[in-house]
């Protein structure tokens, strides 16, 4: 009879322990966030669901927001933004035994290394920031990660692309870079890509800082290994927020390139692209950042076509995920009030996509490790495989890299995108196993 009770209560012990796991392992999964769940019907930039004041995830997004690049800063606001709302909407995440929800903290950078230094430190020592992510320009990069280093905050890198952020000077632990090719990653998916295409002749132009030598030194390179027969007809690099580019369409019209290939980013792009028609030549460009409507619409849709983005999200990628991502985003996008009141922001292209698809990742990691502890973040975040809205990434835990299938489109006039600018056609993927960099911090 005891022995018949002690079996008895031994197994209501056990089924009520594995109730307990059950039930716990549920809870934890229904609280659980999942990218696009949210109420994004009430997403407005700005005025989003993200509390200003109480007991909340801090992220400090650091950007220029005024200046000649303050449209960086919008760029990856709105991203930010769109996220925290979709995250915030559906409860917050689960921390430290807390239920938190996101808040944003702006640092404006105005791309000066000395006073991107002190923002960083004050949404560090004052704001009390959990996370920090950003940042446009190489050389804000670099004091945005010295910073992270010093001060022990993850540093989720979105924006920039240089190799040199990842060698052995200046990278280090707390650094993570997400859907940021570097500059090799970029140039070996681009030379691949025209390795299989009939240009021929190449001319080089690009902003004249480190990014900008990165990506010629690498793509020359890069061509040189997939295309021998390739030619670089000319080379040429010209300093930021430069308003007359004609000394250099002049030799470009000369050259007789069949293609044009550039990194050229914010104000940069636009007038290079304009000035470039402007002067008559019909040689298509190649960038990161081709898929900005606004240069495109100032040339007129028809001379858009047959140039060429490159990117790791591209609205025409397909996947269910995607299609919901745009078209959330693009039925939302009605609504919204200045600056995203205009084409640019139409659909979640270019920059602005793979910006948020690398804070989903972020703050599913943040989730993941339940804490906003920076040493159990990195703990999950290297080697971490991640099922994203455009497929899988992968991040390298030597050196915090991302690895992803990179994307290129040559632009079509008419499309389904836009009613007035070229916009993307066919999506040609160069997968993650072709473009990827050797490690370069000395981590192996």
């Amino acid at each position: 009879m005891q022995r018949s009770l002690a079996h008895r209560c031994a197994i209501i012990a056990a089924v009520s322990l594995f109730l307990f796991f059950t039930c716990s392992f549920n809870l934890n999964v229904a609280m659980a966030f999942q990218p696009l769940k949210g109420d994004m019907a009430s997403f407005i930039p700005g005025k989003s669901d993200t509390p200003a004041t109480g007991d909340t995830i801090k992220v400090g997004l650091i950007n220029p927001f005024s200046g000649s690049a303050a449209s960086a800063g919008e760029w990856f606001y709105l991203s930010l933004a769109w996220v925290v709302h979709d995250i915030n909407t559906q409860g917050g995440i689960l921390v430290d035994g807390k239920k938190k929800k996101i808040q944003i903290l702006k640092g404006d950078t105005q791309v000066k290394p000395d006073i991107a230094k002190k923002v960083i430190e004050r949404l560090i020592l004052e704001d009390k920031v959990d996370v920090l992510v950003g940042t446009a320009g190489t050389h804000i990069t670099i004091v945005a990660q010295m910073m992270a280093g010093l001060h022990k905050k993850v540093f989720l890198n979105n924006c920039s692309y240089s190799d040199l952020l990842l060698d052995e000077k200046n990278w280090n632990p707390y650094v993570f870079q997400a859907m940021a090719p570097n500059t090799t990653q970029w140039t070996l998916a681009l030379a691949q890509y025209y390795a299989k295409r009939p240009e021929k002749k190449f001319y080089i132009i690009c902003q004249d800082y480190a990014y900008g030598h990165a990506y010629a030194e690498t793509f020359k390179a890069a061509i040189k290994k997939y295309k021998p027969e390739a030619q670089i007809v000319g080379e040429d690099f010209f300093p930021l927020f430069v308003k007359d580019f004609a000394p250099y369409l002049t030799k470009i019209k000369a050259s007789g390139a069949d293609a044009i290939i550039t990194q050229a980013w914010s104000a940069d792009n636009e007038n290079l692209l304009k000035q470039s028609r402007e002067f008559g030549i019909s040689a298509p460009v190649s960038s990161i950042y081709l898929d900005d409507p606004n240069p495109l619409k100032a040339i007129g849709g028809p001379a858009g076509a047959g140039m060429v983005v490159m990117q790791t999200h591209i609205p025409a990628i397909k996947t269910p995920l995607n299609r919901k991502f745009n078209e959330l985003w693009n039925k939302q996008s009605k609504k919204w009030t200045k600056p995203y009141d205009n084409e640019m922001y139409k659909w979640p292209a270019g920059f602005v996509g793979s910006s948020a698809i690398s804070i989903y990742w972020l703050f599913d990691v943040i989730q993941r490790a339940g804490t906003t502890n920076s040493e159990k973040i990195i703990k999950i975040w290297e080697g971490d495989k991640f099922q994203s809205i455009i497929g899988p990434l992968y991040m390298r835990p030597q050196d915090h890299l991302a690895l992803s299938d990179i994307y290129l489109s040559e632009l079509v006039f008419p499309n389904k995108w836009f009613d007035n600018n070229a916009s993307w056609g066919e999506v040609v993927t160069i997968p993650q196993a072709l473009c990827t960099p050797p490690i370069i911090n000395g981590r192996k």
